[in-house]
């Protein structure tokens, strides 16, 4: 059935189309685009009241079972092993082309020249960044704020991967939804990066060298938040992530995480995705702590 991201998103493709005038002055840009944050943020709160309450209306069950729904959608633990895994499968099949195609769905830089490391180190980049877009932080404003704290969060976030980009279109536009992101995403990626030291530790990876690499290199990153999720990942696996990129054809040379060693691998890969189930528990646990602390308030 239509995921409900999806219906974020493309509310989020119209309303630009009405506030986006990328021939306008750069201040005016901006205002267009906070405006536009303003109006998607109304829009996805008023249609998330409007489904539960209709729902409520209807039956206490039915509501009951359209909050859990669209609770689960906000999270993206199966989804982001899926897209992965259908990468790292192509990849595996000798089908290069099939690869870069299928990573193109799920980062943001360009893949059409990428060779096989490249592809995997980008896979692992995204699935150590996205364990906290896409599974600690929507647990963690669900525990704290229900269902609308959960819808909340997921829609800055698809608004900063729709618009939040620094080219020539979004650049003035997109600055709202990118610091919005960054301020919703601060404690979670940091909660991320100790937990997947936590994961290490429990998985007898070098959990010592997670941290290690983590207070070391994490501040690196241009982005406030990104650093804390893949440093550790690339601490905990012994590999060194980071390095250039294109995006919309164009190099961007990004600090590099870690310390060369381990060779990117499939193996490396599947370390990784359990790294990634194994930090999902651990946030689960930590979000029904904050829930039951609430409860008890």
């Amino acid at each position: 059935m239509p995921h409900p991201v999806r219906w974020i998103g493309r509310l989020i493709s119209w309303t630009e189309s009405i506030f986006l005038d990328d021939k306008a002055s750069k201040n005016h840009q901006r205002l267009g685009g906070f405006v536009f944050w303003i109006a998607v943020m109304v829009g996805v709160i008023s249609a998330t009241l409007f489904v539960t309450g209709l729902a409520f209306h209807i039956s206490s069950l039915l509501a009951d079972l359209v909050i859990i729904w669209l609770a689960y959608s906000t999270l993206a633990v199966r989804s982001l092993h899926r897209e992965s895994q259908c990468v790292m499968n192509a990849l595996n099949k000798g089908m290069l082309d099939l690869a870069r195609q299928r990573l193109a769905r799920i980062v943001s830089r360009d893949t059409e020249q990428l060779n096989e490391k490249e592809i995997i180190r980008a896979v692992i980049e995204t699935v150590a960044e996205n364990i906290s877009d896409g599974i600690v932080a929507p647990l963690v404003y669900l525990s704290l704020g229900g269902l609308l704290g959960g819808i909340i969060y997921k829609a800055v976030n698809t608004m900063d991967s729709m618009v939040g980009y620094l080219n020539d279109r979004y650049r003035y536009f997109g600055w709202f939804a990118a610091k919005a992101d960054d301020v919703v995403n601060w404690v979670p990626a940091r909660l991320t990066g100790v937990l997947l030291v936590i994961a290490a530790r429990l998985l007898k990876f070098d959990w010592r060298r997670a941290w290690y690499v983590m207070r070391r290199d994490a501040r690196k990153m241009k982005s406030p938040n990104a650093g804390y999720p893949e440093s550790s990942a690339a601490g905990a696996l012994g590999i060194q992530l980071g390095g250039t990129n294109w995006y919309f054809g164009h190099p961007v040379t990004k600090p590099t995480l870690g310390n060369q060693g381990t060779e990117l691998t499939y193996a490396t890969y599947k370390s990784m995705i359990r790294l990634l189930y194994l930090c999902s528990v651990l946030t689960f646990l930590v979000a029904f702590g904050i829930r039951y602390l609430l409860c008890r308030s």
